[in-house]
């Protein structure tokens, strides 16, 4: 049975799965702006450095920016969450995990959060409060026969 407190919390649900899609998609998008157009401190760091475009990372940046983007609108959710959320996985194996077993000892947290949390989106899409959900009540909608 559930709780007063439960009750209560349970009508915030789709709300904050919005905010949990679109906060994650800007957070990430930061990350892409910095290998693309070398704002937000630069690419490693150097202020005003871009990462090469046809390299892994600016491949990255390329994801980071416009899949970020995508998350924010939630348009093309699952998919989308599904690519970024394989691209942070080979992103902890390849620079976090052979550092250290743990990813606090090897700084991969953030890497292995956004996988999970992409991989969660990919799984529960992207809520009524999106393109998404927008496009999915129309094509429910009923349709009006005007043909008789």
């Amino acid at each position: 049975m559930a709780t007063a407190r439960t009750f209560f919390m349970s009508r915030f649900q789709d709300a904050t799965l919005a905010l949990l899609r679109v906060m994650t998609g800007l957070l990430f998008m930061q990350h892409g702006v910095q290998k693309l157009f070398g704002w937000l401190g630069g690419w490693r760091g150097d202020p005003g450095a871009t990462a090469p475009l046809l390299s892994q990372s600016g491949l990255a940046g390329v994801l980071e920016v416009f899949g970020g983007a995508l998350i924010v609108l939630g348009l093309f959710t699952r998919p989308v969450a599904f690519l970024l959320s394989g691209m942070m996985a080979v992103a902890y194996f390849q620079s976090h995990a052979p550092d250290a077993f743990w990813p606090i000892v090897n700084r991969g947290e953030l890497a292995a959060l956004y996988c999970f949390v992409f991989f969660y989106f990919s799984a529960r899409g992207a809520g009524p409060y999106s393109v998404d959900g927008v496009l999915e009540r129309r094509r429910n909608a009923p349709r009006m026969d005007f043909a008789r």
